[in-house]
């Protein structure tokens, strides 16, 4: 049998407990609900007996007032979040921010059994409308919230979950096309990409913009592109992980690797001429400037680098854009005036929209809804043809003015 521990005094110490040899202190070491390692001091064994009853008589209270539907929604979402071992770090740390900042201070405090269904769709609301959140950022909410109903469900805690089909009726009603990224006009795209090319200013980004329009990636996608991940012989690009840039805690955020967002996200894009250019340009410039030194989570060779030779960052990308962007629409206004024609402006738009944008011009080009899917790396159809649907909306429209133009109706 193994010796039990005991305490300068002889005394034998439970499981989780020790006495410090430099000072004599004594400690209590648990895992608290949420899986975070805690640690309780005490001066004399008696005392630290009496932490341990506290904590646990705590535990229990909170199991008890949960059980019989007297805790806050906090409780509750604390609790199911501590069981979602299979999430993702980020996805979990997402969904942890959102409910720090947008429930636990106002809904949260509410009693789980008080809950309705008319209480869930006045806070959806009231985020959209007080909070000024948009319906995308609610739908993530509700990602969370909807779940965490339903472990009280199951539990037996509540009967039915309140959060049921809320969202869906919100979104009737707020409109189907709310919140939807826009694709750029092919127009709109031209002028973008020729902009960046003949700006002193903003060249040295030109090929990262060129690889995010003609291969669709996700930005994290594309941050995480390794020389490797390129075979120029075969003329195809590896999509095998993502970096992922996110908080750490409050005070600090790092890069990590991460897989794809789903497993439909590990697929080999063709790469067009265009990209090849784009990636041999930047291979010239780093030849003189120096390449990527970072390394995260063991992988190294990265292709984009920032000034300092380090990851980019996907808020800088998109701070770039909209420098770029608003640059471009103040010199193009006064072109359009000094010319007398119509401007051709730049929308606000991010790394994501460029995405949907190569989507867009790739449903504009192929009718093989399923060669769509896999190079998107989209793991539901019903993505891709929502996309579609947009822009085959968009060639209809474009048919039938050129039919007006050539066809003798009136």
């Amino acid at each position: 049998m193994n010796k039990s521990r005991k305490d300068c005094k002889g005394r034998a110490l439970k499981k989780g407990e020790c006495q410090r040899k430099d000072d004599g202190r004594y400690i209590y070491q648990y895992t608290d609900p949420n899986g975070k390692r805690r640690v309780v001091y005490a001066n004399d064994l008696p005392e630290l007996r009496e932490k341990e009853y506290r904590l646990i008589k705590d535990q229990m209270d909170g199991l008890q007032s949960y059980c019989s539907g007297k805790t806050t929604l906090n409780y509750v979402f604390d609790r199911y979040i501590s069981t979602k071992y299979d999430l993702k770090k980020h996805t979990k740390s997402h969904y942890k921010y959102l409910y720090d900042h947008c429930v636990r201070n106002t809904f949260g405090k509410r009693i789980i059994t008080d809950i309705k269904y008319s209480d869930v769709k006045f806070f959806y609301y009231s985020l959209l409308n007080e909070g000024g959140l948009k319906i995308g950022s609610v739908d993530s909410i509700h990602t969370v919230l909807h779940p965490t109903f339903d472990m009280a469900v199951r539990d037996g805690v509540i009967r039915n979950n309140p959060s049921d089909r809320v969202l869906s009726e919100i979104k009737k009603g707020y409109g189907k096309n709310k919140g939807i990224r826009h694709a750029l006009t092919l127009e709109q795209q031209r002028a973008f990409l020729d902009y960046v090319e003949k700006s002193p200013v903003y060249q040295h980004w030109l090929p990262l913009f060129v690889v995010l329009f003609g291969t669709g990636c996700r930005v994290g996608e594309v941050i995480g592109l390794r020389w490797q991940d390129i075979d120029y012989a075969n003329r195809s690009i590896s999509i095998n992980h993502s970096v992922i840039y996110t908080s750490i805690d409050k005070q600090k955020s790092a890069f990590y690797v991460s897989s794809p967002k789903t497993e439909a996200g590990v697929r080999t894009i063709p790469m067009m001429d265009a990209v090849k250019k784009a990636f041999q340009d930047e291979y010239e410039v780093q030849k003189k400037i120096g390449f990527n030194t970072q390394v995260v989570d063991g992988m190294s060779g990265f292709i984009f680098r920032n000034k300092d030779g380090l990851l980019l960052n996907p808020t800088v990308i998109n701070r770039a854009i909209r420098r770029i962007y608003e640059a471009y629409n103040a010199e193009e206004i006064l072109k359009a005036k000094r010319t007398g024609r119509r401007p051709i402006l730049l929308p606000n738009f991010t790394c994501h929209h460029i995405r949907h944008t190569f989507c867009t011009r790739f449903c504009e080009n192929e009718t093989n809804l399923k060669v769509i899917q896999t190079i998107m790396g989209h793991a539901n159809i019903e993505t891709t043809m929502d996309v579609y649907a947009e822009a085959t909306d968009l060639k209809k429209r474009e048919a039938i003015k050129a039919l007006e133009k050539n066809s003798d109706i009136f």
